[in-house]
């Protein structure tokens, strides 16, 4: 069997529904944490390891390390294991009990139980996981934690892998940690789903490992986030983040950047037993993934958010027969649209090649530059009308006539319907191609250039033939 450790740090999420947590809110008290050992005694711990039974290492280790938390404040233990209450032949894949229930200063309970229990049957990681999270008291306010430690990989057909997803997805616990004690690396491979690998080959590896992921599981850790101009000045602010779980895809904590009068940013203190990717919501937005979070450290992040202004300014001449016009804008190159605004607003870009298509008639592309600071303005011309003054019913279509003397299809004429309108248009020459419903070939087809200058009404009139 696979000599592993496999260290799953969890969030207690089941009896308190994630959309009711509120997000950023910080405690009016020291909150508690509560860590659950789950141990692995099945058949395979009894084999030998540097000269001792793998099991003697682990419960004295296990032993050592709840004895040095039992001081701690707002700290709760428990102890749960598996494979030990069935021989191994029974082949039980429910052999799942907790020993210990969390109490605070309980090691002197943990350390008895561990003398009591003897290894014997199988690996049932899966349904341990899956019982440990009913192991947590109903509290939504504790930060829950549990650390599993196996010899070995699932013995009864289980998927831990797919379990731990899942179960992360239900916000039952954070990302895991994946330890392994002399194991191959193909087999941390195979539990590399569940979170980080780490390879334990000696008991004094392993013993640093675990005493790393308990301090992580205690150590309070804060992120800074600097937002700067292209030059690398900290000078932008007042931008929603969002910090997403990398693993459940869902957001963990929603701020709005801020700098003090000195310019710093404040501190946000972050749960580091998670891993996020950061989304910076400019227009558009900027994702930094996997977040360089260090457990217990004063993080300071820094990402480039240089933002200009586009101001979709409205032509002079009023009243507009368009009405509201709206635009769309894309980055240069991108047929992803960043956003869609009307006409009358600006909106804080990030710094870049843009496109923005106005919504006129004919539409139009226009290329713009956005720049750090400043402001860009987009405009259109006023607009004209065409007025059909006949009211034959038919079919028809209006062109924008090319500098080349080429035609651009622009507009269709309700299908059938009567020819007669009032539309806006942009200023420049047109042509007008229709045929009545009653004429009995192409060839009585009218087509009528016209030209619409700004503010006024040009008139166009058709014939039936």
């Amino acid at each position: 069997m696979a000599r592993l450790v496999l260290t799953v740090c969890l969030l207690w999420g089941l009896l308190a529904p994630w959309p009711s947590r509120a997000q950023n809110v910080p405690p009016t008290q020291p909150r508690t944490t509560r860590i659950l050992f789950v141990l692995d005694a099945s058949g395979s711990m009894r084999a030998p390891w540097e000269g001792q039974q793998r099991w003697d290492v682990a419960k004295s280790l296990l032993s050592k390390m709840v004895d040095s938390l039992n001081a701690y404040p707002h700290l709760e233990l428990a102890l749960r294991a598996y494979g030990h209450q069935h021989d191994n032949k029974e082949n039980n894949c429910e052999d799942s009990k907790l020993e210990v229930a969390f109490a605070p200063k309980n090691a002197a309970a943990i350390k008895a139980r561990l003398k009591t229990i003897e290894p014997k049957g199988n690996t049932p990681i899966t349904y341990s996981l899956l019982q440990s999270a009913q192991d947590f008291p109903a509290d939504r306010t504790a930060r829950n934690v549990l650390i599993l430690i196996t010899d070995g990989l699932e013995s009864c057909k289980g998927d831990p892998c797919a379990t731990a997803v899942a179960l992360q997805r239900k916000h039952v616990f954070l990302k895991p940690f994946v330890i392994g004690i002399g194991a191959e690396r193909e087999f941390g491979r195979q539990l590399e789903c569940l979170g980080q690998y780490y390879n334990a080959a000696d008991v004094k590896t392993f013993r640093t490992i675990l005493n790393d992921v308990v301090a992580q599981t205690l150590a309070k850790t804060t992120v800074a986030v600097n937002l700067t101009d292209e030059a690398g000045r900290p000078v932008e602010s007042n931008v929603n983040m969002t910090f997403i779980n990398n693993v459940t895809e869902q957001p963990e904590y929603n701020y709005v950047h801020f700098r003090d009068a000195q310019g710093k940013p404040d501190v946000l203190d972050i749960d580091a037993l998670q891993s996020y990717d950061l989304v910076i919501n400019t227009v558009p937005p900027v994702r930094q993934q996997n977040l360089p979070i260090r457990p217990g450290k004063a993080n300071v992040l820094t990402y480039k958010t240089p933002q200009g202004t586009l101001w979709l300014q409205n032509p002079a001449s009023s009243p507009n027969p368009y009405g509201t016009v709206q635009a769309v804008v894309r980055a240069r190159g991108n047929a992803a649209t960043v956003v869609a605004l009307p006409f009358g607003s600006k909106q804080k870009l990030l710094a870049g090649d843009y496109e923005v298509e106005l919504l006129t008639l004919p539409r139009q592309i226009k290329r713009i530059s956005v720049k750090q600071g400043q402001e860009t303005a987009v405009t259109y011309e006023a607009p004209g009308i065409l007025n059909i003054v006949s009211d034959l019913k038919g079919y028809g279509s209006i062109y924008k006539l090319n500098n080349d003397e080429s035609q651009t299809w622009v507009y269709n004429l309700p299908d059938g319907g009567s020819s007669k309108i009032n539309l806006p248009m942009q200023p420049g020459a047109y042509r007008l191609v229709f045929r009545t419903k009653t004429a009995t070939g192409s060839q009585f087809t009218d087509v009528r250039n016209f030209t619409i200058r700004p503010s006024q009404t040009s008139s166009v009139s058709i014939f039936g033939k």
